[in-house]
């Protein structure tokens, strides 16, 4: 691995650099990655002979509930564990460089939203905040830092006081982002109801958390709109056992920063890579495409993990990169970020 690609890997800004670094990371995994080497061995695949990042074999996520996925002769500095459920054994991520996390964050949010440090950012995560090691806890924690503005911070049972900084942040009109988990947005949005109004920006991260009954994603946003008086509701769309984040900014469509690409797989034959379907919203007379399966995530910010991963996630994707979550498999856990269907 070139002593570079850590600072290269976000300073992507073509397809053609995306790819040549992509099969950097995964000739440098597929050597000293032991548990994504044995995974390739165990396929018959030779590193050498892969060409393009659709031949590359994508690590099934259930991996980082059974194994340590980590490159050999490095020691993590953080470990991130999910939520799990009561039927099986958490995800847990060993992050051997915790500042391509930290940049990964930064960068991410600042493609889409502009420099943390403009907005007031309200987190309101109850469950993630109960346990440790959450990856998203960290997220959030870094971008109230990078904010420095004193009404940044978590709210867990303060429902009252965030009530009344949004109050505030729609009054004065300085730019807010709240994020929350999506049983908590719904219990603000019934006990203070509140017009927010363009400078609010509400973002779900998803997840009932058994608090709620579940919801189809369009049917949630229309809550929260109408609650929040927002013209739309933006999403997260994170992992345990990814290192960058994808966003929407309304309508369910998400987009992911330049060292981050989405694929979707055949949903009967894992190793087979569909091609990208045509515009989410076509105009008259353009048929769009219904190919649909399991979201496969390279996201080159896991560069001492594994980048190829294989989610138990459904999707489209469509030709300029955006995509959307149209449910799980079933054999899959529900999990705590995004698991709605839209």
């Amino acid at each position: 691995m070139e002593p570079a690609l850590p600072q290269a890997i976000f300073q992507i800004d073509t397809e053609q650099t995306f790819r040549s670094a992509a099969l950097e990371v995964f000739r440098f995994q597929s050597a000293h990655n032991p548990v994504y080497r044995e995974y390739l061995a165990r396929l018959g695949v030779d590193a050498r002979g892969i060409g393009k990042i659709e031949d590359i074999p994508f690590l099934p996520v259930e991996f980082f509930r059974t194994r340590r996925v980590i490159c050999s002769n490095t020691d993590p500095e953080i470990i991130f564990e999910s939520s799990g459920t009561t039927m099986s054994a958490p995800s847990r991520h060993y992050v051997s460089d915790a500042s391509l996390y930290r940049r990964s964050i930064t960068e991410g949010f600042r493609t889409f939203y502009g420099a943390a440090d403009r907005y007031c950012i309200l987190a309101l995560l109850p469950s993630y905040l109960e346990r440790g090691g959450s990856s998203l806890v960290f997220m959030m924690d870094h971008l109230i830092r990078l904010s420095g503005h004193p009404d940044s911070g978590f709210y867990l049972d303060q429902l009252d006081d965030l009530a009344a900084v949004l109050r505030k942040r729609a009054a004065d009109g300085h730019p807010t982002l709240l994020l929350g988990v999506s049983f908590a947005l719904l219990d603000l949005a019934e006990k203070y109801p509140l017009t927010l109004g363009d400078p609010i920006i509400v973002m779900e991260t998803g997840g009932m958390k058994g608090q709620r009954k579940e919801l189809v994603r369009s049917e949630l946003h229309s809550l929260l709109t109408v609650a929040f008086g927002t013209g739309s509701i933006h999403s997260e769309y994170g992992m345990t056992e990814l290192l960058s984040q994808a966003y929407s900014q309304g309508g369910g469509l998400f987009r992911s920063p330049s060292w981050m690409k989405v694929l979707v797989r055949d949903p009967n034959d894992p190793l087979t890579i569909l091609e990208p379907v045509g515009e989410k919203d076509p105009g008259p007379g353009t048929a769009m495409a219904s190919a649909s399966g399991g979201l496969n995530m390279i996201d080159l910010a896991n560069l001492h993990s594994c980048a190829f991963i294989a989610t138990g996630d459904l999707g489209r994707v469509y030709r300029d990169g955006s995509f959307e979550v149209t449910g799980r498999f079933d054999h899959a856990d529900v999990r705590g970020c995004n698991l709605l269907v839209p």
